[in-house]
């Protein structure tokens, strides 16, 4: 009598379940012990790290660009060249960008009919016209020839004390009503003087007396 045989009939099915799953069990133990004795190995993972840009290729698409390179077509001014007429430029000199266009050498002769550029620039000098004349008008007369033509009159009235020869402007020796009153005498066919004693603290300026002999301004370079 084995041992099953003094069982009840549901332990003995019972039992016999449990011997073929052990039995079940030896053999897939059994082959994979087999299989791994043959040199199986599994596969190694792959790094999933995208391999780096090779030569000539652009950066991954999503990286963000480390370029300093300025956008094309643009410049940067350079700290080092103060800009023109700025504090610490060089003055500027005739020629140059933002230079006053050159007058001339004093002296020079220019396009104003001949007359020297130092005196073509003395037209802000103040001028005052009086007449020693007895026609009516003439200081009002000389004293708009003179504003048509650019010379800065500030005054006009009559010269009654004493008689002058003929039409002069008068100035004060040394100053730019010298350099006026010469530009003058010489536009408009008078005299140049310096001032005599009855005028010589006189306002500034030059100062023109006309008499009859005024012709006004003449033809430039005549």
């Amino acid at each position: 009598m084995n041992f099953f045989q003094g069982l009840s009939r549901p332990l003995r099915l019972a039992g016999v379940a449990l011997l073929g799953i052990a039995v079940i069990a030896a053999i897939i133990g059994i082959v994979t012990a087999v299989s791994g004795g043959n040199g199986g190995t599994s596969a190694a993972p792959t790094s999933s790290a995208p391999p780096g840009p090779g030569p000539g290729q652009g950066s991954s698409s999503g990286a963000p660009s480390t370029s300093s390179s300025a956008p094309a077509g643009t410049t940067t001014p350079s700290p080092a060249t103060p800009p023109p007429g700025g504090p610490g430029a060089p003055p500027a000199t005739s020629g140059q960008a933002g230079a006053p266009p050159a007058t001339g050498a004093p002296g020079a002769p220019n396009d104003n009919g001949g007359v020297p550029a130092d005196q073509a620039a003395a037209k802000w000098v103040p001028v005052r016209v009086y007449n020693n004349s007895t026609i009516s008008g003439l200081a009002k007369r000389a004293a708009d020839d003179l504003r048509a033509d650019g010379w800065n009159v500030v005054e006009e009235s009559n010269y009654p004390y004493g008689v002058i020869p003929t039409t002069t402007a008068f100035y004060t020796p040394g100053t730019d009503e010298e350099t006026a009153a010469k530009a003058i005498a010489s536009w408009f066919g008078m005299k140049a003087e310096p001032r005599f004693e009855g005028i010589q603290n006189a306002s500034p300026g030059v100062i023109v007396i006309v008499t009859k002999d005024y012709q006004g301004l003449r033809a430039k370079g005549s």
